[in-house]
C-alpha cells in the first residue's frame, strides 16, 4: 500500500518526501482531533472506581 501511494505522489524525491510527511501529519491530526474523541466515550478507561 505504501509503495502504491509513493508511486502516485508527483514530483522528484524531495517533493515526494515533503508530500508524504504532510499526508502522515494529516492522518495523525485526523486521528487526534476527530477519531479518538469520537471513540473515547466508548472506552472503559474513565471509570474512577478502584476495587
Amino acid at each position: 500500500m505504501y509503495a502504491w501511494i509513493w508511486r502516485r505522489l508527483p514530483g522528484p524525491l524531495a517533493v515526494r518526501a515533503v508530500t508524504a510527511l504532510l499526508l502522515v501529519a494529516g492522518v495523525i491530526a485526523l486521528l487526534l482531533f476527530v477519531v479518538f474523541p469520537a471513540v473515547e466515550p466508548l472506552l472503559p478507561f474513565g471509570d474512577p472506581t478502584l476495587e
